[in-house]
């Protein structure tokens, strides 16, 4: 799963990657983007681990991606954000520190966003009429000419300065600019980088708008604290009266805001920790752990990983009548665990 970050210079969002990642930032990439993978914090696992006396224990890895710092002028801008074209989900880092305004900020990225979706569809609208011009197979030309109507209607949406999600699509739009990877569709977290002596940095997080996550945490400050040994950081942090913030919240909290689950494998071999999307079925998660588990899929035993660890076993879990079979369509809930049975 891919996470981008997103913001204008000098907004923090290198301060968070690094502290995300552990990584220090590469100045070789400042205007190309840095990525690292960062493993994502699930405490089942070593509980699972214990009841399958595994080997290995394999967490799920979020792909974090820093973006080159945008510019307010929005000028370049839209190349700049192709980086995170791909991304499931687009963390937008908001300054609050030194007089910055935070929300001048997010409404300025959105124009940004919008400005770069407008720069692809019209670009495909361009392309579409370059090769209308040409002789085509009826079939061909009924084809574009349908895509044509379709992105003008988008295209019009767009240019009335509506976000793409509140725009009136129906399926046959949403999959027709599914392909562009458009950043206006794309769920949001908001991260409000305040200063470290902030009083009341929840005060951020009232005024955000209400469909969007958000968090506000000092960056900086967390940073210097991840630098520091376990010791020296707790002694800090009661020192100066700080309660720092739980990054392995943070990293669950961007996986549910992207609209992903985690369910589990588990054998003697290997536990390990899987991210799919919401709603998505047991033929899904089955091609997430190999191809040829779906290809030859026949059924999915499914046991409630909480309900497993409470118990103990499998063998309690299967005297509990915990552990169903279930068919391909089966949509997945978080924290499953999955034994596909299928075809070689």
């Amino acid at each position: 799963m891919k996470i981008g970050l997103v913001g204008y210079q000098s907004s923090g969002k290198t301060t968070l990657f690094q502290w995300l990642t552990g990584m220090a930032a590469d100045p070789t990439l400042v205007h190309r983007g840095q990525t690292a993978v960062v493993p994502l914090p699930e405490p089942r696992l070593q509980k699972l681990a214990e009841i399958y006396q595994s080997k290995k224990i394999t967490p799920a890895g979020l792909e974090i991606v820093d973006t080159p710092g945008l510019s307010r002028s929005h000028e370049g801008n839209p190349a700049r954000l192709a980086l995170i074209r791909e991304a499931d989900c687009l963390v937008l880092v908001l300054a609050a520190y030194d007089g910055s305004d935070p929300w001048a900020d997010y409404r300025s990225l959105e124009d940004d966003f919008l400005l770069a979706d407008m720069e692809i569809v019209s670009g495909r609208i361009h392309r579409i009429e370059q090769a209308l011009t040409k002789p085509l197979p009826k079939t061909e030309k009924e084809q574009l000419v349908h895509e044509q109507q379709i992105l003008q209607g988008v295209l019009r949406a767009m240019e009335s300065g509506q976000p793409l999600q509140e725009a009136q699509m129906t399926e046959a739009e949403r999959r027709m600019t599914r392909a562009f990877r458009l950043l206006t569709e794309k769920p949001r977290f908001l991260l409000v980088n305040t200063a470290d002596t902030e009083a009341d940095p929840q005060r951020f997080v009232r005024a955000v708008p209400a469909q969007w996550p958000c968090w506000a945490v000092p960056l900086d400050l967390e940073w210097e604290l991840s630098q520091m040994n376990e010791e020296d950081r707790q002694a800090f942090e009661k020192e100066m009266g700080l309660q720092g913030t739980d990054k392995a919240h943070l990293l669950r909290a961007l996986v549910e805001a992207s609209g992903q689950i985690v369910f589990f494998t588990a054998n003697q071999r290997e536990v390990r920790a899987w991210l799919l999307r919401e709603g998505g079925t047991a033929l899904e998660a089955a091609a997430q752990i190999h191809t040829d588990l779906a290809r030859g899929f026949i059924r999915a035993d499914v046991i409630p990983a909480d309900q497993l660890i409470r118990l103990g076993s499998e063998r309690e879990a299967k005297a509990h009548h915990l552990v169903r079979s279930e068919h391909k369509d089966y949509p997945v809930q978080d924290g499953d665990l999955l034994y596909i049975h299928f075809n070689v």
